[in-house]
């Protein structure tokens, strides 16, 4: 008989594929995992975002907050960033997330530590594009949204996208944070904030 742990580790071995569909790797395929909670960004809502920042992407420092299937850091890539950092503690992601970094021959490296631990120990003005699609139901908004203005980590008119649930009431967003577009798309609501010293 197999257990209900053997089910989720073979489960968690599977995968699947996400698509980019822009720029230098337009229409490659990369292998994720299916794993509990890897929820990647669906296509609509990734050419929206796309069309919205694509002239701000050229030479761009990107961090992949809670980067799951890499999805968002990897279409940045693709149309221009210079670099990449995506931020994942669930491990056999973080490891297809090397393996797609390398297949690529991408710029970027993965961190293991959580956001709440990397954050603080970045750079000061190190970021030019944060990409926020935390899971969804845990709460992470309150938590990292001081923690990342705080940390100093974010330049003078870095971009913020932020990806919530649709029922998600969140709007304690920094004073020095500016909305520039808002969508939603069936139960995701998502934002793009520029952001002044």
């Amino acid at each position: 008989m197999i257990s209900s742990n053997e089910v989720s580790v073979a489960k968690a071995q599977q995968k699947g594929q996400i698509r980019i569909i822009g720029g230098r790797w337009r229409g490659r395929k990369l292998a994720v995992l299916h794993a509990e909670g890897l929820r990647p960004t669906g296509d609509r809502i990734k050419e929206t975002l796309f069309n919205w920042i694509q002239f701000d992407l050229a030479g761009s420092r990107v961090l992949d907050l809670f980067a799951g299937t890499g999805s968002l850091g990897f279409e940045a890539l693709s149309r221009g960033a210079a670099q990449a950092t995506f931020v994942e503690t669930h491990l056999p992601a973080a490891r297809q997330l090397q393996e797609n970094i390398a297949l690529l021959k991408a710029e970027a490296s993965v961190e293991t530590r959580s956001a709440e631990q990397l954050l603080p120990s970045l750079p000061a003005n190190s970021v030019d594009l944060i990409l926020i699609d935390p899971p969804f139901q845990q709460g992470w908004l309150p938590r990292i949204i001081p923690l990342l203005e705080n940390s100093g980590c974010l330049t003078e008119h870095a971009l913020i996208y932020v990806e919530c649930e649709r029922r998600e009431d969140f709007s304690q967003w920094p004073s020095n944070w500016h909305l520039l577009r808002d969508k939603e798309i069936g139960q995701v609501h998502f934002r793009l904030f520029t952001r002044e010293s």
